[in-house]
C-alpha cells in the first residue's frame, strides 16, 4: 500500500541536501505540495527546479535563515500565499559540530541550541497556530496536522567531542515529547526520527575529513552498512501521513540497530 499525501502541503527545512531532500522529493512523489526551505541558495534552487519540472510545479523554494524571527514569518506567508494551508512541518535544518567543552572560547553549544532547539520550537509554534486556525470546527479526536523533527542517536551517547551536539539532541527529544502532549488536544501530532549511521549531509562531510570514520561507522552498526538518506525519509513520510495517525510523541530510531549496542570508541552522529 502506497502512502499518499494528496491535497497537503508541506514545509521541509535543510531541503537543499541530504536527507532533507530526501523527505522533499519522497512527499512530492507522495502527492504533496512542498516548500523546501534551506539557508544554502544555490543548491535549493536547483534542487527545486528540478523538482518543479517533474512534478508541475508543487514545489517552491524558500532561501533565508531561519534563526532569526521574522524569516520564520516570511517562510510561512510564503507557504500560504502559494498553496492556501500548511498540514505538515518537518523540521529537518539541523547543525553538527564537535566543540571542547573545556574551551570558554567555544560558543558551539549556544549555537547549536539556538539551531538544534530554539528555532525548531520557533517554527513548530508559529505552524501549529496556523494549523488551529485553518480548522474551525473541529470534531473531538480530528487529526489536522503533523510535525516531525529529525534529531539523533547522539541524545543518548556520552561523548565529550560532541556534548553540544549531543545535548541539542536530547533538548530536541523533550521538545518532541512536550509539545506532543501540548498539542495532542488541537489535533497535531510531534514524533522525531532520530538518525544514527545515515548518509547525512554533515555526515558526508565528516567522512571527508576522518577516512576512517566510514569503517568506524559500519563496524558499530549491526545491519553493517551506512543507511541511505531515502531510508530516513521513508520513516519521515510514515510519521507524517495518516498511516500513523494514533502515533505522537514518539522518537524513532533510524540506525540500523546502532542503538542497541554499546561501542565506547565509535562516534555516534
Amino acid at each position: 500500500m502506497g502512502i499518499s499525501l494528496n491535497g497537503k502541503c508541506a514545509i521541509v527545512t535543510g531541503a537543499a541536501n541530504g536527507v532533507g531532500l530526501s523527505i522533499a522529493k519522497i512527499f512530492v512523489s507522495a502527492g504533496a505540495n512542498v516548500v523546501l526551505s534551506d539557508m544554502d541558495e544555490d543548491n535549493l534552487t536547483q534542487e527545486t527546479n528540478i523538482l518543479a519540472e517533474k512534478n508541475e510545479g508543487k514545489v517552491l523554494a524558500f532561501c533565508g535563515d531561519l534563526r532569526e524571527k521574522l524569516t520564520i514569518k516570511n517562510l510561512l506567508a510564503s507557504t500560504i500565499d502559494n498553496f492556501g494551508s500548511v498540514d505538515i512541518l518537518i523540521n529537518a535544518s539541523r547543525q553538527v559540530l564537535t566543540s571542547d567543552p573545556l574551551n570558554p572560547k567555544d560558543d558551539t553549544f549556544d549555537q547549536l541550541i539556538h539551531q538544534n532547539v530554539t528555532v525548531n520550537f520557533r517554527l513548530s509554534q508559529a505552524v501549529a497556530r496556523r494549523m488551529i486556525s485553518q480548522v474551525e470546527d473541529k470534531e473531538t479526536g480530528q487529526i489536522i496536522g503533523s510535525i516531525v523533527n529529525l534529531t539523533s542517536i547522539a541524545s543518548n551517547r556520552t561523548q565529550p567531542e560532541i556534548l553540544s551536539y549531543s545535548v541539542s539532541s536530547a533538548g530536541l527529544d523533550q521538545l518532541t515529547r512536550s509539545m506532543a502532549v501540548a498539542l495532542a488536544p488541537k489535533g497535531i501530532r510531534v514524533n522525531a526520527v532520530s538518525l544514527g549511521s545515515v548518509m547525512s549531509a554533515s555526515l558526508r562531510n565528516m567522512m571527508r575529513e576522518n577516512l576512517d570514520l566510514n569503517d568506524q561507522v559500519i563496524d558499530a552498526t549491526p545491519l553493517g552498512k551506512i543507511g541511505d538518506a531515502t531510508e530516513a525519509a521513508k520513516a519521515v513520510l510514515f510519521l507524517a501521513s495518516d498511516l500513523s495517525s494514533f502515533v505522537t510523541g514518539q522518537i524513532l530510531a533510524v540506525d540500523g540497530g546502532r542503538s542497541l549496542i554499546d561501542r565506547m570508541n565509535s562516534t555516534a552522529y
